[in-house]
C-alpha cells in the first residue's frame, strides 16, 4: 500500500515450537476468527449465546496452537501434541456446544448431565488457556474462587470453611451447581467480561492491527518528533505524545512500550537522559495511553456495560483527566531536561511536519471517522467495523494514488492487489493474536463474576472494606490502590479492573457515596499502576529491556513520572464536577485547581520549575496540594494561594538568574 509498509513489525517467524506449517494453521484460524467477528459486527449481529461461545472456541484453539504445553523454547513433540491435541478438540467442543444445543439447554427444567460435563471441561480448559496466555497468577486466582465456591457445609470442599473468617462463610455449592452457574447462563464464563471482549474489544484490537500493518504507527511517531524534536528533551516529549496517540489503540501498555519505545528510548539516551530515565518516561507515557480517549484500551467499553452509561459519554468525560495526566508527564519530562541542560535535536535529524503529513495524512481519516461515528450515536461494535473499513479504504486509495503517479501497468496492478490482500490477511491474523490474552483474561474474570454472584462475596467484601477503613473515604481509596497493585502483579489491567470493581465498587458507591461513574474511573485508573509501580512494573521492565537499564531502577523512574495516575483519581472523587459537570464557573474553578496542583506537585517532586526550588518552599507545596484537594472552598482557596505564592517566587528567581 504505502511506502511505510515495509517498516512495519514482521509477523512471527518459524521457531522450534511453532514450525512453518503450524504458523500457517495459526494464520488461517486467526483470519477465520477475524472474519467471523467482522461479520457479527457489520453484517449480522448474533445473540450472546452464539457470539460469545464461538468467540471463546476460536480463542482457545488459537491459545493452544500459539502456546505449547512445555513452553515456546521447546519442540512440542509427540507428548506435547498428545496433550494439546485433545485440548484443541475440547476448545472446538466448547465453541460449538451451547450454540448447537441452545434450545435443549433453555427448555431443560434442570441442567442435563451432559451439559454439566461440558461445563466442567469449559472451566478447566479456560483456566489452562489463561495459564499459557496470561500467566499462572490468573489461573491461581480463578481456581481460588472456584475453591471458595466449594467451601461450605453443602459444598464439595466443606473443610475449607474452617479456614475462612466468619464473614466469608457461606453454604457451599456442588460441582453440578457451580458448573451450571459458570457455563449455562450469562453470569459466568459467557457473561459480561467475555461479552465485551467478543464484541467491542476484539473489533478495536483488529482496528489497531490494521493501523499497525499499514504504517500508522510510524506516521504518529514521526509526527510527534516533527512537532517536539527541537524542544529541550524533544525525544522524551515525542514519546509522551506518540504514546498518547498509539496507546489508546494498542490496548496494552507493554505493547506500546515495545512499539514506540524502540524509536524513542534510543533517542532519549542519545540526548542525555539516563537509560533508566528513558525507559521510565516511555513506560509512564505508554501507561497513559490506556486512559486516553477515544478507546482507552478496553476500559471505556467495559465501563459502559457495567454502568449502562453511553460509551460516548464516558469518552467525553475522560478527555480532561487524560490531558491532565499527560500534561503532568510532559511537565516532568521538561523539568528533567532543563535541570540537565539538554537541548533539542538539530533540524537536520528531524522529519518536517509538512513531509510527514504529505506521506501519511490519510491515516487521520479513520480516526476522524471513528470520532464522528461515536458522536453520531452508532454502537461501538459498528463504529469499530466502519473504522476498519475506513483504514482499508484510506490505505487503498493512497496506494492507488501512488500507483498512478509511478506509471501504471497490468503487472504492477496485479502485484499491488496481491500486496493489499497479503497485508489484509496479516492484519486479521495479528488482530486475532493480540486478542488472545485479553479474551482469556475476560473468560477467567467471568468465573470470578459467577462465583461472586453465587456466594454474595461482593457484599461481604464491601463490609470488610468498611470495617478496615473505619468509614474513612481516603483510607478506603488507599485500600483500593493497594489491592490494585497486588492484583496487578498477576493480572493484566483489564482483568484487575473487572475483579476490583466487582469487589469494591458496591462499597464505594453505596457506602461511601461515590458516584458510580467516578467509582469506575478511579478503579480503572488505579488498575493501571501495576505497569509502573515497583516491585512488579511490567511496562517499566519492557522499557528497561530496550534501554539496557536495571529493571528496578527503571520502575522507580516510571513510578515518579506517572504520579498523576494516583493524584488525578483523588481529585475526581473530591471535585466531582470535572467528571459529572455542573455550573460552568465551578467546572472552570476545579479545572484550574487541578492544573495548579499538578504543576506544583511536579515542581515539588523535581525541586525545579523556573529555577531550583529551596527546601522550605518544597515542604510548603505539600500542605498546599492537600488543601486544594480538600472538598471545601475556603481550604481550596488557601491552597491555591500557597501554591501560586511559591510558584511566583520561583518564577521571580528564575528571571533574576536569567538577567544575571
Amino acid at each position: 500500500m504505502t511506502a511505510e509498509l515495509s517498516e512495519r513489525p514482521p509477523m512471527p517467524a518459524p521457531t522450534i515450537a511453532t514450525p512453518r506449517k503450524l504458523l500457517q494453521l495459526i494464520a488461517l484460524t486467526g483470519i477465520a476468527l477475524s472474519l467471523f467477528q467482522l461479520y457479527a459486527a457489520g453484517v449480522q449481529p448474533l445473540g450472546l449465546f452464539f457470539q460469545r461461545p464461538i468467540h471463546l472456541g476460536f480463542i482457545l484453539v488459537l491459545c493452544f496452537l500459539i502456546y505449547p504445553v512445555f513452553g515456546q523454547d521447546r519442540a512440542r513433540g509427540k507428548l506435547g501434541w498428545a496433550i494439546d491435541g485433545p485440548l484443541i478438540a475440547c476448545s472446538i467442543l466448547v465453541g460449538a456446544w451451547v450454540p448447537m444445543n441452545i434450545d435443549a439447554i433453555a427448555n431443560a427444567i434442570f441442567p442435563r448431565q451432559i451439559d454439566v460435563m461440558v461445563g466442567i471441561v469449559t472451566a478447566l480448559i479456560v483456566l489452562e488457556g489463561a495459564r499459557r496466555a496470561v500467566g499462572l497468577g490468573m489461573t491461581i486466582i480463578g481456581a481460588t474462587f472456584i475453591a471458595y465456591a466449594f467451601a461450605g457445609g453443602r459444598g464439595e470442599l466443606p473443610f475449607l470453611a474452617d479456614w475462612m473468617p466468619g464473614i466469608l462463610n457461606h453454604r457451599g455449592y456442588t460441582l453440578d451447581r457451580l458448573a451450571s452457574q459458570l457455563t449455562l447462563g450469562a453470569e459466568g464464563i459467557f457473561g459480561l467480561p467475555l461479552g465485551v471482549a467478543a464484541t467491542f474489544i476484539f473489533v478495536f484490537v483488529l482496528f489497531g492491527a490494521f493501523l499497525e500493518v499499514t504504517g500508522a504507527g510510524k506516521f504518529f511517531i514521526d509526527l510527534a518528533y516533527a512537532a517536539t524534536g527541537k524542544q529541550r528533551g524533544g525525544p522524551a516529549k515525542a514519546a509522551v505524545i506518540a504514546s498518547a496517540g498509539m496507546g489508546s489503540i494498542s490496548g496494552s501498555a507493554i505493547a506500546n512500550v515495545v512499539t514506540t519505545g524502540a524509536f524513542t528510548i534510543p533517542l532519549m539516551k542519545k540526548l542525555g537522559y539516563r537509560p533508566a530515565q528513558a525507559g521510565g518516561i516511555e513506560a509512564a507515557a505508554s501507561t497513559g495511553g490506556q486512559i486516553m480517549p477515544p478507546l482507552m484500551g478496553a476500559g471505556a467499553f467495559l465501563m459502559s456495560e457495567f454502568t449502562q452509561i453511553p460509551y460516548v459519554d464516558i469518552v467525553l468525560v475522560s478527555i480532561f483527566p487524560a490531558f491532565l495526566y499527560f500534561g503532568a508527564v510532559y511537565l516532568l519530562v521538561h523539568i528533567a531536561a532543563v535541570k540537565q541542560g539538554m537541548q533539542g535535536l538539530p533540524a537536520s535529524e528531524l522529519p518536517k511536519v509538512r513531509d510527514v503529513m504529505a506521506d501519511g495524512w490519510h491515516f487521520l481519516l479513520p480516526l476522524v471517522a471513528l470520532v464522528f461515528l461515536l458522536v453520531a450515536g452508532y454502537s461501538p461494535m459498528r463504529v469499530g467495523f466502519y473504522a476498519i473499513v475506513s483504514v482499508v479504504a484510506a490505505a487503498s486509495a493512497r496506494a492507488l494514488w501512488d500507483f498512478n503517479a509511478q506509471g501504471p501497468t497490468a503487472a504492477k496492478f496485479a502485484a499491488l492487489c496481491k500486496r493489499g490482500l497479503s497485508l489484509t490477511a496479516q492484519a486479521m491474523e495479528l488482530g486475532a493474536r493480540n486478542a488472545v490474552a485479553v479474551s482469556m483474561a475476560c473468560a477467567v474474570a467471568g468465573i470470578i463474576v459467577g462465583v461472586v454472584g453465587l456466594t454474595g462475596l461482593g457484599l461481604k467484601f464491601s463490609s470488610m472494606m468498611i470495617a478496615f477503613s473505619g468509614g474513612n473515604l481516603v483510607l478506603a481509596l488507599i485500600l483500593v490502590l493497594l489491592a490494585s497493585l497486588i492484583l496487578g502483579m498477576g493480572l493484566p489491567v483489564t482483568a484487575a479492573y473487572i475483579v476490583l470493581i466487582i469487589l469494591v465498587g458496591p462499597a464505594l458507591t453505596s457506602e461511601f457515596g461515590v458516584p458510580i461513574l467516578i467509582a469506575h474511573l478511579v478503579v480503572f485508573w488505579y488498575s493501571q499502576d501495576s505497569n509502573v509501580t515497583p516491585p512488579v512494573a511490567l511496562a517499566a521492565f519492557a522499557g528497561a529491556a530496550i534501554a539496557g537499564s536495571k529493571p528496578l531502577e527503571t520502575s522507580f523512574q516510571s513510578w515518579k513520572f506517572a504520579k498523576g495516575l494516583y493524584l488525578i483519581p483523588l481529585f475526581m472523587v473530591f471535585n466531582e464536577s470535572i467528571i459529572l459537570g455542573g455550573p460552568i464557573p465551578l467546572v472552570l474553578w476545579n479545572g484550574f485547581l487541578a492544573i495548579i496542583a499538578l504543576t506544583a506537585f511536579a515542581a515539588c517532586l523535581e525541586g525545579y520549575l523556573f529555577a531550583p526550588i529551596v527546601l522550605w518552599q518544597r515542604l510548603l507545596i505539600v500542605p498546599g496540594v492537600i488543601a486544594v484537594f480538600w472538598p471545601n472552598v475556603m481550604y481550596e482557596a488557601l491552597g491555591v494561594a500557597i501554591l501560586l505564592t511559591v510558584l511566583s517566587l520561583n518564577w521571580a528567581r528564575g528571571r533574576r538568574e536569567q538577567l544575571n
